[in-house]
């Protein structure tokens, strides 16, 4: 039987490795030191980093059926991607013109520990940072897996996927939803 607790604990704990050595790169290289703290705050809050290991799970079980190993090189950087992208909508999801919240994951939002305009940045940067790391020349062995991958994080970050579903949550906030638009949402 799979111990499914201990797959999502050492998935999260190869991800925050990966990330944090990430941003360490990040602060030595870039001139906005502030904006790659923040952006460090919020991805590196903690979290359960869910979408992460369905990430490695899914390369762990495909390798299983086919005998082959996974085409890109950096499965954790694949997963990281996909959770920088969740951190920024977290980010852009609490700020005042959204959800107006002051606490994410017990600690205060992005935008209460740095300021508005430095979380909208943060949120910004996170998302192309995911686009830059799946971009990156050396990730996988075939260059149209890389393509297929971005175009299914933009899929998905897009009218039709997060940005899209925070719309239909703004312009639900007055009214109820029956279960076809809270789906859709």
């Amino acid at each position: 039987m799979t111990d499914v607790k201990a797959i999502l604990s050492q998935d999260a704990a190869r991800l925050d490795q990966w990330l944090s050595a990430y941003f360490d790169q990040r602060a030595s290289l870039s001139p906005a030191l502030r904006l790659v703290e923040a952006m460090r705050y919020s991805a590196l809050n903690g979290g359960k980093r869910l979408r992460a290991s369905l990430v490695l799970s899914a390369a762990r079980m495909a390798e299983q059926v086919t005998g082959h190993p996974a085409h890109c090189t950096d499965l954790a950087a694949v997963a990281a991607a996909v959770e920088l992208a969740h951190a920024y909508s977290l980010i852009h999801d609490d700020l005042p013109a959204m959800d107006d919240a002051d606490l994410r994951r017990g600690v205060a939002a992005n935008h209460i520990a740095f300021d508005e305009a430095t979380a909208i940045l943060a949120g910004d940067a996170l998302q192309t940072e995911a686009f830059y790391i799946l971009s990156g020349p050396s990730l996988c062995a075939d260059p149209a897996i890389q393509v297929k991958l971005v175009r299914l994080l933009s899929f998905a970050s897009g009218d039709q996927g997060m940005a899209g579903g925070q719309m239909l949550d703004l312009l639900a906030e007055d009214t109820s939803l029956d279960l076809t638009q809270t789906r859709q949402m």
